[in-house]
């Protein structure tokens, strides 16, 4: 049975895409620390980052590195932290997300609450600036 990030990727779960390609998929993490905080999956299933082969390995951090750039070319902020967690959706998955401060990056914190519309202009000016 597929996991939420292919529903996501196979278009059955809606999300706020940023970026694409065969093989990788980024979109708005719905519950973000901060305004831009994304994700970044390989399409392919697997569990547990470091059981990814080598190839799709160094491809999830190539895409990411893309997708981070994009991001800071589009949201207010000092740097883009990259946190692997891992253990709420089984599925390999990266962070990024635009801090200021090192306390902007705590998963303890309370999240943001966007509308549509701001995930929608979020999403939309990040994608602009993917390359």
């Amino acid at each position: 049975m597929a996991g939420i990030f292919s529903k996501i990727i196979a278009g059955e779960i809606p999300s706020y895409k940023i970026a694409e390609d065969e093989n990788y998929f980024s979109f708005l993490d719905i519950n973000p620390l901060t305004k831009g905080h994304a994700l970044v999956v390989p399409k392919k299933e697997v569990d547990y980052i470091f059981d990814l082969d080598n190839k799709t390995y160094s491809g999830l951090m190539d895409f990411s590195k893309r997708v981070a750039v994009a991001i800071k070319k589009s949201v207010d902020c000092n740097r883009i932290s990259m946190q692997v967690i891992g253990l709420e959706v089984p599925h390999a998955h990266v962070h990024l997300i635009p801090i200021r401060t090192m306390n902007d990056c705590n998963f303890f914190n309370q999240k943001l609450k966007l509308t549509k519309e701001e995930f929608i202009e979020v999403a939309k000016t990040i994608a602009l600036n993917f390359k």
